[in-house]
């Protein structure tokens, strides 16, 4: 009798996928315009240009840079402008909102490239466990996407997983 070990998970023909893999390779900085306003309430223009002339943007190169408001204001639409007119020279992208719109926002992009034809007929676990902030709209988007294609899509571990998708036999 034989002692020799075999690793099923490693034969079972699973294919998992690893949101982590997808989140952006860039840090990310932030512009709270709250700092700009004129007693938290306004923003005035020629201060905030002024401003703006002032800021080091060398300091946001190659970020992800995110712009919002903490105070509860209504800032002008020409303000987001502005800043991505300064910003665009140095960052690597920008986004009006925090950094868990912009992850919703990135990944709904980067799934939809996913070439889905490597999928088909495939046997896919989507990994559960992650260190970094994915969130539950790219598990979604992501079974969306691979439904039409592939055999079955579960969720979790190789090892312990939870069922999501199976395609019904063909009789």
């Amino acid at each position: 009798m034989s002692d020799l070990l075999v690793n099923r998970v490693a034969n079972s023909g699973l294919i998992t996928l690893n949101l982590e893999e997808y989140y952006p390779k860039h840090t990310f900085a932030q512009i709270d315009l709250k700092d700009y306003l004129f007693m938290e309430l306004i923003l005035k223009e020629k201060d905030f240009r002024k401003a703006l002339k002032e800021i080091d943007w060398t300091r946001y190169q190659d970020k992800i840079l995110l712009v919002d408001c903490s105070a509860d204001a209504i800032i002008p639409t020409w303000a987001y402008m502005l800043i991505a007119a300064y910003a665009a020279p140095y960052v690597y992208d920008y986004w009006q909102g925090n950094q868990t719109g912009y992850l919703k926002h990135h990944y709904k992009k980067e799934i939809q490239q996913i070439d889905i034809s490597d999928f088909e007929g495939k046997r896919i676990v989507i990994k559960g466990c992650s260190n970094l902030e994915v969130p539950a709209s790219a598990y979604l988007e992501l079974t969306s996407r691979l439904q039409p294609s592939a055999q079955s899509i579960m969720f979790g571990e190789p090892c312990s997983t939870v069922p999501i998708f199976k395609r019904p036999r063909k009789v």
